[in-house]
């Protein structure tokens, strides 16, 4: 597949879902950046932002199959990974997928599941795999998890571990909608929702190709060393208690190689790396506690003093 396939598939997939989304068109980029990049997203942001809607939009463009989970503190690790189980009639085990044998997860709330639930995904979301008992089954290609949860209401949530976070190629925020793209929603939801007005305008095998596309997209020696120095800067800065892993960086170069395809090039600039570098590496980095910064003190302030710091290569 060539790089315009790329970019007009991302089209496609752009517009179908801005029939549902309304004004958030730098959100809708990165959540398929992430699925092009063989990624998982995670949405966490108010209630009622449109972080489910969003999800739901995503699948349902897509030609393969999806499933939503609510996680719940009661949810067990089988319950999502699947189960070996007697039966009677053929007198042996038999083993019982779960809902992550699919192509699309939608892990709704996710920080509601208990640390050992949670921790049923970290293999799947790595190495596309499941190990049950003995076996290791191989999840369908593509495997994408979108997962939300809620930041202000702690009671009954278990934060997501640090193991987990990383496995997220991108941390991302819906917010609030400007006041005519609210009053937009309000007229294509007034007599039904959207959704059920959407239809499939890829295929599952037009994904996977698009995903292997991307990879052709070229890197220079010195953007290369462009995304190694803003990680070793991230690990370094005198505010951070843990900097972007390496898993990290790589996670960078995908996002960076897929946004110069949506742009229509076959090679990545410093600005692409820039550009993605918020949404990848904000949540891998976590900071000292009671060492305010020089700005506002959020993530997002602290990942402009890392790029600010590391000098751009030229071209």
């Amino acid at each position: 597949m060539e790089i315009k396939s790329v970019q007009e598939i991302a089209g496609r997939l752009r517009t179908n879902i801005s029939k549902v989304i309304v004004g958030k068109e730098n959100v809708v980029d990165k959540v398929l950046t992430a699925l092009f990049a063989c990624g998982h997203v995670l949405l966490e942001d108010m209630p009622g932002t449109g972080k489910t809607t969003l999800a739901k939009a995503l699948a349902a463009s897509v030609d393969c199959t999806c499933t939503r989970v609510q996680f719940t503190p009661d949810l067990l690790p089988s319950d999502l990974t699947g189960i070996n189980y007697y039966n009677q009639k053929q007198g042996d085990f038999v083993f019982r997928p779960g809902p992550v044998f699919t192509n699309i997860l939608l892990a709704d709330e996710i920080n509601r599941a208990t640390p050992r639930t949670q921790s049923s995904l970290l293999e799947c979301m790595e190495e596309g795999q499941i190990t049950i008992d003995v076996s290791t089954y191989r999840l369908e290609q593509p495997f994408f998890v979108i997962a939300t949860q809620n930041p202000i209401e702690t009671q009954g949530t278990y934060p997501l571990p640090e193991a987990q976070m990383d496995r997220f190629l991108m941390k991302l925020s819906v917010g609030y909608p400007e006041r005519d793209a609210e009053v937009e929603m309000l007229d294509r939801f007034e007599r039904e929702s959207p959704l059920s007005g959407i239809s499939a305008v890829a295929t599952k095998q037009e994904v996977i190709e698009a995903r292997e596309a991307v990879r052709s997209v070229i890197l220079s020696g010195d953007v290369r060393r462009y995304i190694v120095s803003i990680s070793e800067a991230s690990r370094s800065h005198p505010n951070v208690r843990l900097g972007v892993s390496p898993r990290g960086s790589l996670a960078l170069m995908r996002a960076s190689q897929v946004r110069a395809a949506f742009e229509g090039r076959d090679y990545v600039t410093p600005d692409d790396v820039k550009a993605m570098a918020p949404a990848v590496i904000g949540h891998r980095i976590l900071c000292k506690g009671g060492i305010p910064l020089r700005d506002s003190g959020t993530a997002a302030g602290l990942v402009e003093e890392i790029l600010a710091s590391v000098p751009v290569p030229l071209e």
